[in-house]
């Protein structure tokens, strides 16, 4: 809501199309942020990672309904046709619903198989790859989020499986940057250099609402009060880096019947690109500078000197 509101202002569009903005930009991108975090050498504890993990998985879901449902509120605005609120909230709650439910017990029921199946190993994987393509699809066939439905699913199986995760932990790994590379690949051919300076500097804008004041207040309003300390919350803050969604996402308005055109997906491309470089390139300072970086054998050796 505050990057749409941003958007609305600098953009000078209708706050429909802002709010689609603010919208597309929401998600965050779980591979980036770890991967960044991993070559900086960053020593967070365990329940800093894991949220920032959940966060990128659950606010994917999120981000994909809200830019569906805005992409028809700005069709619909230009035809005058009446938005019904109440079907897109019937809309929501079954999204999430039948996603949830169909996540935990999908997993469930894939531990269950691949425990049972004797299987040679290397098939495993494939296996565990084939039921979430079936979890998937039958959650959004019911009407539910296919990819809320398949990231329960990975957790829910991680959890139940008895049989070792390494070998199916480590395709899908390789697999997810596989897909990820060809993603990056196919989105940089839709780019036309020169047309990402046509609103460059309201779009660097809306990159400094969303990075210092949208992400943090989002932050301290949501897990602000569950124990972090004041620096964890500004490192949450900072570590809200965009990737591939929020430019996939931008995508669908501009191919959908409606108003919007291939600059809004040249802001939001931009808006990720000054996302990547000025978070991703200052994890690892801002992390040592708030004291959240591994401590140094010295300073850790006399701790336990002067310890009694």
């Amino acid at each position: 809501g505050i990057s749409g509101v941003a958007a609305a202002l600098l953009l000078q569009v209708p706050w429909q199309v802002g709010l689609l903005l603010g919208a597309a930009v929401a998600s965050t991108d779980a591979a980036a942020t770890f991967l960044l975090i991993q070559q900086s050498g960053i020593g967070l504890r365990p329940r800093l990672k894991d949220t920032l993990l959940l966060e990128s998985g659950l606010n994917d879901p999120m981000a994909i309904f809200l830019t569906v449902t805005l992409t028809s509120l700005v069709a619909k605005m230009q035809t005058d046709a009446p938005f019904d609120l109440a079907s897109m909230g019937v809309l929501l709650v079954m999204q999430a619903g039948i996603g949830i439910l169909g996540g935990i017990f999908g997993g469930r029921l894939l531990a269950r198989l691949l425990d049972t199946l004797s299987l040679p190993v290397g098939t495993y994987p494939v296996m565990t790859l084939a039921g979430a393509l079936v979890i998937f699809a039958g959650v959004s066939l019911l009407g539910g989020s296919g990819f809320l439905a398949a990231y329960l699913a990975g957790i829910s199986l991680k959890a139940k499986l008895k049989r070792p995760i390494d070998r199916i932990v480590d395709f899908n790994e390789a697999f997810q940057w596989l897909c990820q590379l060809v993603l990056f690949l196919t989105l940089g051919l839709l780019v036309t250099p020169s047309a990402l300076l046509q609103d460059i500097w309201p779009t660097i804008g809306i990159a400094a609402v969303l990075m210092l004041v949208a992400r943090p207040l989002a932050v301290f309003a949501s897990v602000g009060w569950m124990g972090f300390t004041l620096r964890e919350n500004i490192f949450l803050s900072w570590v809200g880096l965009r990737g591939a969604v929020p430019i996939l996402l931008a995508i669908y308005p501009v191919i959908s019947p409606g108003p919007i055109t291939v600059g809004f997906f040249n802001v939001v491309f931009v808006i990720v690109a000054i996302s990547l470089t000025t978070q991703g390139w200052t994890i690892g300072p801002v992390a040592r500078l708030l004291g959240l970086g591994p401590q140094p054998p010295k300073a850790k050796d006399e701790a336990e000197v002067s310890a009694p």
